[in-house]
């Protein structure tokens, strides 16, 4: 279990697919997050990934989203990825930055992570804000990264931090 200032960071166990789901259902998130009819699934097949670490964050004992990273394990080319989803009844109280300093300054500690990524819809201004706030900067537009539940192909914008750069 990691602690941060507010958020408890805890690995996700099949008991939160319910309640991870319900906050992917939620439009503000499923607009970005997406994950087909059968959210439900869609959780546990991210669960059942081997080469990603999900974790449930909590806040006053309860589920309001999850943070998730995988790491490049080539040597030459090291580093993490997150991803991050919160409910939206909870955003805009510093919970999601500080479930994201959380992680990074476990990956920094514990695995030795000098380097992250993190690559929201580049049309997704609220995410993108919350991640410079704790340090992540812009480094290029990912043009027709992703297609959208329109079917459209649609730009990421690709951000990185520095494990000295990140905001405490």
């Amino acid at each position: 279990m990691l602690r941060g200032r507010a958020v408890t960071l805890r690995p996700a166990t099949v008991d939160d697919v319910p309640a991870l789901a319900a906050i992917r259902a939620d439009p503000e998130v499923h607009r970005w997050w997406r994950g087909g009819d059968d959210l439900a699934g869609s959780v546990r097949a991210d669960l059942d990934d081997d080469d990603l670490h999900v974790y449930a964050i909590e806040h006053d004992g309860q589920v309001i989203g999850a943070i998730q990273w995988y790491a490049e394990p080539d040597p030459d080319y090291r580093h993490a990825s997150l991803d991050v989803f919160l409910d939206p009844a909870v955003r805009g109280a510093g919970l999601g930055g500080d479930a994201i300093r959380t992680m990074a300054r476990h990956l920094i500690d514990e695995y030795g992570h000098h380097r992250f990524t993190i690559d929201p819809a580049a049309a997704n201004s609220a995410a993108i804000r919350a991640y410079a706030k704790v340090g992540f900067r812009p480094v290029g537009v990912l043009r027709r990264y992703e297609r959208g539940a329109d079917g459209r192909w649609h730009d990421g914008l690709l951000m990185d931090l520095l494990a000295d750069d990140l905001v405490e």
